[in-house]
């Protein structure tokens, strides 16, 4: 399930409100983006148990924070608070409980009025870029660069920036 959520071709927003605890916390990880409710507390808890993180926690973990904060938090166990979460980067942005949703739909809807081919295009440079070497993740990021030229929305991106107006884009 989370290799699915993170190789979608649109961006997945998790809203964690309480506590994202082991796979909890792996299921936020698969996700693009994070928002969390200033109540929110993350951990990988599994080192308690004689078990470690079995659902991509190892890797996405030490991907999102780093080697040392994320083996600081699997060979713990320690929770993190979503301020500390929000300073290590595990999550975008840090509300109020009661303005979680909103500010995730408001993330959801300033995405969607841009250009769903260069959304796409940007989720397969990051994600599939994160597992090759820095040449070929280049190379990978030319390749899509150059395949949106050709299209709609970037002559519609491009006219509406030289036109000083918000663009309309369709995906073609």
């Amino acid at each position: 399930l989370c290799d699915r959520i993170e190789s979608l071709p649109v961006p997945v927003i998790a809203a964690i409100n309480g506590i994202a605890a082991g796979g909890g916390l792996e299921l936020a990880l698969a996700c693009h983006l994070r928002v969390a409710s200033s109540s929110a507390a993350f951990s990988v808890p599994e080192i308690k148990l004689g078990l470690i993180p079995g659902y991509g926690g190892t890797q996405r973990l030490t991907r999102e924070l780093g080697a040392g904060p994320a083996l600081e938090m699997i060979l713990t166990g320690r929770s993190m608070t979503s301020d500390e979460a929000l300073k290590f980067g595990l999550v975008n942005r840090v509300v109020q409980p009661s303005e979680l949703m909103s500010e995730a739909t408001s993330l959801a809807e300033e995405i969607s009025e841009l250009s769903p081919l260069s959304i796409r295009a940007c989720l397969q440079a990051v994600i599939k870029g994160l597992e090759l070497p820095l040449n070929e993740g280049l190379k990978l990021e030319t390749e899509l660069f150059s395949s949106l030229f050709e299209t709609e929305d970037a002559r519609e991106g491009t006219a509406a920036f030289l036109e000083k107006r918000k663009p309309v884009f369709k995906g073609l």
